[in-house]
């Protein structure tokens, strides 16, 4: 009884829709009773009682419509319960609500898709990840002796991206033995060939995996066929091998014209071309161009299959260009040689990061020789593909990675866009999607003002301080927008300043010393040449 009561408390928002039920329920049976009270039905009685009896039924099937959407709101809203006070009813909500989420399709490999993962199992279930996954050289089946030197990077970074805890998911995966037969061998390889070993199939294997751990979606290699990534250069150099791309066409000073695979009929591994058809938003990229992103495109009827989807069709560009594959590219550079790889119509939107990131990394990427991808908005539109952009820089560590929360937000307000354009409002998928959405613009929003709460403090107390201000009232000082965006930039011209002013004392203190040196050398000279003039 006390969880039915708990229905009617004003954050659940639902009492204001059984009123309007109510009223509509009022007015339709005032309509039907007018008429069957009546004698005699004058024009204007008709007409009260049609506007009367009209209303009522609008009244009713608009308070049944908001309160089933509102129902679905709480669902949502449930799913965020603290998982240590109320872990059975997480799981049960889970279940129910993320397997109706949007089929999407990420394709890629590195670390460029991981954090796409990361962000988008929080919103669906259904999320399949498309990985290159063969040796470039060996076969895709693995053995134990080969695991050292045949490691499955992309699977395993893919199985902890979609992973629940992917912190501790991390952890395990990547623990690496360092003693026995063992050594040098990480539990990430080790578990992949036991999971062979058992199922018998490698892809079956990784398919099982997402049942075992747990995973939101799944992990599909995009082949199991032996591959080799091999690169033709603009002047006729051909490179065959994946790991001397780089390094060659940097010392060659040249470009790539093309990327093919060798041999060029790999067929797709089992499930690939399915998840494919049945998606509704497919994402390419982000990741190293040539050798994580076009090589999955280059697999037989995948290219074919994506452009044949009515799936929204999204590109994900860099945020960096990388060194020894897409030097001086500009967005429209990566999108073209997209195309030119894969054919026109496969991809409809691109998503592009327009954020300020702090000096101080990005010259740590000019020393390596990368630089921020420039977006060049005409040249995107002239291919007749619409352009996102959002502020989707984050730094992890020393590295400039897409913000997994922001860049899955604005893929799934994509999806809604393209739900509500086809007047599916009512559509449970939107009204999931579009109650989630707002929960997580709520949530940014307080997370905004506590950081910059938390930063104010800060400036606060150092103000303070630095004054010896311990015992007296703190002052109210804000810091400004610019100060809290480029603090560490502030604080090494600060730093530059004092080291400025220290050469200046030290230069200044030198000249002192020259000086009085000088005078003491001039002194001496005058003593005793006057010392010798009386000796004469």
């Amino acid at each position: 009884m006390k969880k039915f009561f708990n229905w009617f408390k004003n954050s659940t928002r639902i009492k204001r829709w059984m009123f309007i039920i109510l009223i509509g329920f009022v007015l339709t049976c005032f309509g039907i009773s007018k008429i069957l009270a009546s004698e005699k039905l004058e024009l204007m009685d008709l007409i009260i009682i049609i506007a009367t009896f009209v209303s009522g039924f609008i009244c009713f099937v608009l308070g049944i419509v908001y309160i089933q959407r509102r129902n679905l709101e709480l669902l949502i809203e449930a799913n965020k319960v603290d998982t240590n006070n109320n872990k059975e009813l997480k799981n049960l909500v889970s279940n129910s609500i993320y397997e109706k989420g949007p089929n999407i399709v990420v394709i890629g490999g590195g670390n460029g898709i991981n954090n796409i993962l990361k962000g988008l199992k929080n919103y669906t279930s259904n999320l399949t990840a498309i990985v290159p996954v063969s040796s470039y050289g060996r076969p895709a089946s693995i053995s134990i002796k080969e695991l050292k030197l045949n490691p499955v990077e992309d699977i395993k970074n893919s199985i902890i991206a979609l992973s629940p805890n992917s912190r501790e998911m991390e952890e395990l995966i990547n623990y690496t033995f360092d003693e026995g037969k063992l050594k040098n061998l990480s539990f990430g390889d080790l578990y992949l060939y036991v999971m062979q070993k058992i199922f018998g199939d490698f892809i079956n294997s990784v398919e099982k995996t997402s049942n075992i751990l747990s995973m939101v979606g799944r992990v599909l290699p995009v082949t199991l066929d032996e591959m080799r990534i091999c690169a033709e250069l603009q002047d006729g150099t051909v490179i065959e091998e994946k790991n001397k791309i780089k390094e060659i066409v940097s010392n060659k000073v040249t470009k790539i014209n093309r990327v093919y695979l060798n041999p060029s009929n790999c067929r797709t591994a089992p499930g690939v071309l399915e998840a494919i058809k049945n998606a509704d938003a497919i994402v390419i990229g982000p990741g190293s161009l040539y050798t994580n992103v076009i090589p999955n495109l280059l697999i037989k009827n995948v290219s074919k299959t994506i452009k044949e989807s009515k799936a929204l069709k999204i590109y994900i560009s860099n945020i960096m260009t990388e060194p020894g594959q897409t030097d001086d590219y500009d967005v429209s550079d990566h999108i073209n040689s997209i195309i030119e790889h894969s054919g026109t119509g496969i991809i409809d939107f691109c998503i592009s990061d327009v954020g300020e990131i702090v000096p101080e990394y990005v010259r740590k990427y000019n020393l390596m020789g990368s630089d921020i991808v420039n977006i060049d908005a005409s040249e995107i539109r002239s291919r007749g593909i619409q352009l996102i952009k959002g502020e989707l820089a984050t730094v992890e560590g020393n590295y400039i990675r897409h913000d997994p929360d922001k860049t899955a937000k604005l893929i799934i307000e994509l999806i809604c866009g393209d739900l509500r354009f086809k007047d599916q409002h009512n559509n449970e998928q939107y009204m999931l999607l579009n109650s989630k959405l707002k929960e997580e613009n709520k949530k940014a929003k307080i997370a905004s003002k506590e950081a910059k709460k938390i930063k104010d403090k800060n400036v606060e107390s150092d103000d303070s301080i630095r004054k010896g201000k311990h015992n007296s009232e703190e002052r109210t000082k804000r810091s400004s927008k610019f100060s809290n965006k480029y603090k560490e930039r502030i604080e090494s011209i600060k730093e530059s300043e004092k080291t400025r002013l220290e050469n200046i004392r030290i230069h200044e203190k030198a000249k002192q010393m020259i000086d009085e040196e000088e005078q003491k050398e001039k002194e001496k000279f005058l003593r005793e040449t006057y010392s010798n003039r009386k000796k004469k």
